[in-house]
């Protein structure tokens, strides 16, 4: 699934999911990638999405396009009926800011564990 969207600057950026890269890309208009949001699937569960880290190209900064990513990529987890478990601290702050509005629209999420966090560790 990929998307076209503005960033805050007005420009255009296309987001999709890089399903064999386990990550969401954001793409500026000529194709190259200005950011990246990586998820491991959960330990135990495929419906598990452990979101553990989010970057964004220096030179795309002050875009907006961390927001982006973290906004298409929790959309899209709901979409697919993806438990989302957020290891990355851009993902636990808008959970803890608009968890609600998340579950409202079918989205599913669980705060992460021990268990989660070194399974990153092990497995990044």
């Amino acid at each position: 699934m990929s998307e076209t969207v503005q960033d805050s600057t007005g420009a255009r950026v296309r987001v999709e999911h890089d399903e064999p890269n386990s990550a969401f890309v954001v793409r500026d208009d000529s194709g190259e990638v200005a950011g990246r949001a990586h998820y491991l699937t959960g330990p135990g569960s495929e419906t598990e999405r452990i979101m553990y880290h989010t970057e964004v190209g220096e030179e795309f900064s002050g875009r907006g396009l961390a927001k982006i990513l973290v906004s298409h990529a929790l959309k899209e987890s709901s979409d697919s009926m993806r438990t989302v478990v957020p290891v990355c601290p851009l993902f636990a702050e808008r959970l803890k800011e608009h968890g609600n509005d998340f579950l409202a629209i079918g989205g599913r999420y669980r705060w992460a564990t021990e268990a989660d966090l070194e399974f990153v560790k092990q497995n990044v």
